[in-house]
């Protein structure tokens, strides 16, 4: 730990950059939660980082994703849709600036990698390390099985006719033609409007990542549309907190969804434990489901 916030800054940003280039060599891919998660565990904060600021975000945590925004100044990050990810002068830079003095100087000054330092090559595994990526490779096989998941926030966020009609023939849950009603919903559902873009715009969406809280157009405020089961999901690792937010489409204000799937409505609100959460929303009812 460094003797201040500037310094644990500068030694979390530094860690980033290291574990991502590990979830290069360990074959694994991490959301920005996920890095920011790790990066903080190795550089914990001090009293005056772990202070609350409003909405329950930690002071460091916000000082740190602002401060992320260098990383990708220097070409050493890239922030997308789908995740952080880090460049090969991303890769370089944690050989060429292994001491963290040096890295932020560097960071600072816009200084670039030296040309001739070569994208360095995967370390010798240590036998914790090995643990920890073989159970994290062992989890991403067991993905395609968890995509069942958001099949259930689905069923939640049905239309209150489908729940009707579900009590109205209770027989259909073990009957042949289950199968079949299925595939006929689907092929309704499929036949829905969808926007371009959907946001979960609101108070802890630099926790994600972006340069700003509610703000819709950036990536990291983005949900994945799932065009199986018809709904939009975001999942998210904050820390115990209470945050409100909005569904906002096409990456504006333009359309937006609070509370009951009101246009223009109230704010969502959640009062969060901590740990992952899972927002799934239906363009069907403009509403959403917490998971």
């Amino acid at each position: 730990m460094g003797a201040n916030t500037a310094e644990n800054t500068n030694l979390r940003l530094k860690a980033v950059l290291d574990i991502l280039a590990e979830s290069v060599w360990s074959g694994t891919s991490l959301n920005a939660g996920e890095v920011l998660a790790e990066a903080i565990a190795r550089v914990p904060f001090n009293d005056h980082e772990a202070e609350l600021l409003s909405g329950g975000i930690p002071r460091g945590h916000k000082t740190l994703t602002s401060a992320s925004a260098k990383l990708v100044k220097a070409g050493w990050l890239v922030k997308g849709r789908s995740g952080w990810t880090i460049p090969e002068d991303g890769l370089r830079a944690t050989v060429a600036f292994p001491d963290v003095a040096a890295f932020a100087a560097a960071l600072d000054a816009g200084t670039p990698v030296p040309a001739d330092v070569p994208v360095p090559t995967a370390p010798p595994v240590k036998p914790a390390a090995k643990k920890a990526a073989t159970k994290r490779a062992a989890a991403k096989k067991a993905a395609p099985d968890e995509v069942a998941e958001p099949k259930v926030a689905a069923a939640k966020v049905s239309a209150p006719r489908a729940k009707a009609a579900a009590k109205a023939e209770p027989a259909a849950k073990k009957s042949p033609r289950k199968a079949t009603s299925k595939a006929a919903a689907a092929t309704a559902v499929e036949t829905v409007p969808q926007p371009d873009a959907v946001a979960v715009a609101g108070d802890f969406n630099t926790i994600l990542g972006a340069p700003e809280d509610w703000a819709p157009q950036y990536d990291e405020a983005q949900m994945e549309f799932n065009p199986l089961v018809q709904v939009w999901t975001l999942t998210a690792d904050l820390p115990a907190g209470h945050y409100t937010y909005k569904i906002a489409l096409n990456r504006s204000w333009d359309e937006n969804y609070g509370a009951f799937g009101a246009r223009d409505g109230a704010n969502h609100e959640l009062n969060h434990d901590g740990g992952p959460v899972t927002i799934t929303y239906s363009h069907v009812t403009r509403d959403i489901v917490i998971g």
